[in-house]
């Protein structure tokens, strides 16, 4: 198995990197979504377009992403014998505290398709510079394994 998965290295790297850009790509937009859903009338017709909008992008973009880059990351970790590397430590750690703002950011759209706004825009915009940081951290984590 971890033969067949050495010979694949490159192919697993690249669909790994495929599908982190989809899952950014997704996590940079909800919560813009989000501020525009809550600038909209609770009742508007628009409200219910911000709905449709999020659930979509959740749904085809985001919990495919999520679930693919898991699989061909550990696949790449299992290939590569990483397991015991601080750096691949630390890197799963930050996917983990990602994972977790995903599994956030979907109950949040549950919430504003229920009418609660819990969150102000402010905080929304805020919370959109989470997927950055850990992205930054991640690269760096991959690129130059400190540790």
């Amino acid at each position: 198995m971890i033969q067949v998965l050495t010979m694949l290295y490159l192919w697993l790297k690249a669909a790994h990197v495929i599908f982190v850009v989809f899952w950014m790509a997704g996590l940079f937009m909800l919560p813009r979504f989000f501020v525009y859903h809550q600038e909209c009338a609770p009742g508007a017709p628009e409200n219910a377009l911000w709905v449709e909008r999020e659930a979509r992008l959740l749904k085809i973009i985001l919990w495919p992403s999520l679930v693919l880059v898991w699989v061909f990351g550990l696949m790449l970790a299992v290939s590569g014998g990483w397991f015991t590397q601080g750096w691949l430590h630390a890197k799963l750690a930050v996917v983990v505290v990602l994972t977790g703002y995903h599994v956030w950011m979907a109950s949040y759209a549950r919430h504003l398709a229920t009418g609660q706004r819990k969150l102000t825009g402010r905080q929304l915009r805020l919370a959109n510079e989470v997927p950055g940081v850990a992205a930054a951290i991640i690269i760096i984590l991959v690129i130059l394994k400190p540790f």
